[in-house]
């Protein structure tokens, strides 16, 4: 009995097999949602919007309509009045200076160690690499709020009230910066990459600067945008150790408007807002390249 061998597909005959696929179907093509699809993400983006939203226009208003009732759905007259006035009375040019300094700082330090940590944690083999790992994973399950005391302490005998540096140094290690570098690199960074640059005679140091760091960047710029919003968003500790004629972030400085026996929720709103917009800039500019790293990470991986 003998058999006929089907002969190997020509690439003509690929490619017009190819061609008779739905657009959806083929490799490179475009999913189109349908009408469902667009009503949900409709919505969703409308009701994330909304608190930015209404924020501005809370802050177009006065302290006397916001208190009415219905509260107002559209923007009034006195939007960049508040502004000017909060811009002024919360000293919030230096306040995005030193807020601008403590991100930057932090979200940069943490960047580096933690992704030199998650290396370690993820290619490294060391005796109690599993053990330390769960130890850095504990730390995450410990309420922030517990080590204020101590840490006050501290900071009160190196005479670091009321300055940027008793903000800083607390916040440049993070347990979840390690845990997530560790888990990005499991997986985007190929043994055989490591073992073939120490063939060549690479330290482990030029690993890290040539190998890890590059492979790395994508979930590298994901959490240094992530620290960086944690940062300039941070509220508790600053305002225990900074005042907010000193040297104030913005959050601790926003935290100064409208005080009296009737608070301007009006000029709070203006803080707010004029607070808000660094990050929606920051995020303007790189977001782009932020999400085509995490697609060209994914597609590596």
């Amino acid at each position: 009995m003998t058999t006929t061998a089907t002969p190997p597909e020509t690439p003509i005959a690929k490619e017009q097999k190819r061609s008779r696929l739905p657009k959806s179907a083929r490799a490179g093509g475009t999913l189109h949602g349908g009408p469902l699809a667009y009503v949900i993400l409709t919505v969703f983006t409308l009701v994330s919007l909304f608190p930015l939203v209404w924020t501005a226009i809370a802050a177009s208003r006065d302290n006397q309509r916001l208190a009415e009732n219905p509260p107002p759905l559209w923007f009034g007259s006195n939007l960049f009045k508040n502004l000017e006035i909060a811009w002024q009375d919360a000293n919030l040019g230096e306040a995005f200076l030193n807020t601008t300094i403590v991100a930057g700082i932090s979200a940069a330090t943490i960047v580096v160690l933690s992704t030199i940590a998650g290396f370690a944690f993820a290619k490294l083999r060391f005796k109690g690499r599993n053990a330390l790992m769960l130890l850095v994973i504990g730390t995450m399950m410990v309420p922030p709020q517990l080590s204020i005391i101590p840490l006050y302490m501290l900071v009160a005998k190196l005479d670091w009230t009321d300055q940027l540096q008793a903000v800083i140094f607390p916040s440049l290690v993070s347990a979840f910066g390690v845990f997530f570098m560790r888990q990005y690199l499991l997986q985007a960074l190929p043994d055989e990459v490591i073992e073939a640059a120490r063939v060549d005679g690479a330290s482990s140091w030029r690993v890290v600067w040539h190998v890890v760091f590059p492979a790395a960047r994508p979930a590298m710029a994901v959490l240094g945008m992530l620290m960086f919003v944690q940062a300039w968003n941070d509220f508790l500790w600053p305002f225990l150790v900074l005042t907010q004629t000193g040297n104030p972030t913005v959050q601790v400085a926003v935290a100064g408007l409208g005080r009296g026996y009737t608070p301007d929720q009006s000029l709070i709103m203006a803080g707010a807002l004029l607070g808000t917009l660094p990050l929606l800039l920051v995020f303007a500019i790189f977001g782009k390249q932020i999400v085509g790293g995490i697609m060209q990470g994914a597609v590596k991986g």
